[in-house]
């Protein structure tokens, strides 16, 4: 059985031992970079490598241009992939310790190379520690294999797309971020606040329960079928701060049976280096 949106941690402790299993370790925190890192080689699930938002999970930032974490070249991601010893059949299991929102960029980053067969971890490092499973210290390695990409440029959107159809009935935007940061009443990260004009907020973090798990199937399809209405989720655009949140919302409907919905990777933080484009407050 393949694995492609969310995983239990009884399921994946049960393959643990797996050789193509490959469990990557997410964790990451905003104001501290090399946090994430530093708590893995503390304690991580056993076997699991880890990907580090900055240098492994996004690409080169340009000032005045792209946003805070551009997508990777797609061949440097891949070689990535094959120095983690993961190739188009092995299962991968993303993880994190903020309700799967940095996993889900992983997982997401597969589906856009052509690999299906990827889950986040429902729950996350607390609810492997939680239950009193194994953990080792230090970094773990895998034995390369060779990742093969078959890119899917259908599930992505640049601005100029966006800025084309944010007032087009026929698409929905929807803005995964704090609904302060929507409109524009408060801005930690980026340096102007507001949001697209046409856009619609649903914060991802209400996909999650207050202990850090995914809602279950029938609170999420209540979500987002209140949400969408008559939207076809291929039409829905996803958005965020920089492309890496906003995925959890995609990951959460895709879960309760929609079609994958489009991701504009430049978010907020690249729609703001343009002073040209329209800002709703």
């Amino acid at each position: 059985m393949d694995f492609t949106t969310i995983i239990s941690v009884n399921d994946l402790f049960n393959k643990l031992d797996n050789p193509n299993w490959a469990i990557v370790d997410c964790r990451s925190y905003p104001s501290e970079p090399e946090q994430g890192y530093q708590e893995y080689l503390e304690g991580h699930i056993p076997g699991a490598i880890y990907a580090h938002l900055d240098r492994n999970l996004s690409g080169e930032i340009i000032p005045g241009k792209t946003s805070r974490h551009p997508l990777p070249d797609v061949q440097e991601f891949t070689d990535t992939l094959s120095t983690w010893g993961i190739d188009r059949q092995t299962q991968v299991i993303a993880y994190d310790n903020s309700g799967g929102a940095i996993a889900a960029r992983l997982w997401w980053m597969l589906r856009w190379v052509g690999h299906g067969c990827a889950a986040v971890l429902n729950g996350g490092w607390s609810a492997w520690i939680e239950r009193g499973y194994a953990q080792e210290s230090q970094e773990s390695f895998r034995s390369r294999r060779l990742f093969t990409p078959h890119l899917d440029p259908e599930i992505v959107v640049d601005t100029q797309f966006v800025n084309e159809i944010r007032l087009d009935p026929e698409y929905l935007l929807i803005d995964a971020r704090a609904p302060e940061r929507f409109w524009g009443l408060e801005e930690p990260i980026d340096s102007i606040a507001g949001h697209i004009p046409g856009a619609v907020s649903a914060p991802y973090s209400e996909n999650l329960t207050e202990d850090g798990y995914f809602q279950p199937d029938e609170v999420l399809t209540e979500r987002y079928r209140d949400l969408l209405g008559d939207y076809s989720s291929i039409k829905t655009i996803l958005y965020c701060g920089s492309g890496v949140t906003a995925i959890h919302n995609i990951i959460a409907m895709v879960q309760v049976g929609y079609d994958m919905p489009l991701l504009y990777p430049g978010s907020w933080s690249e729609w703001i280096t343009d002073p040209s484009r329209p800002i709703a407050p």
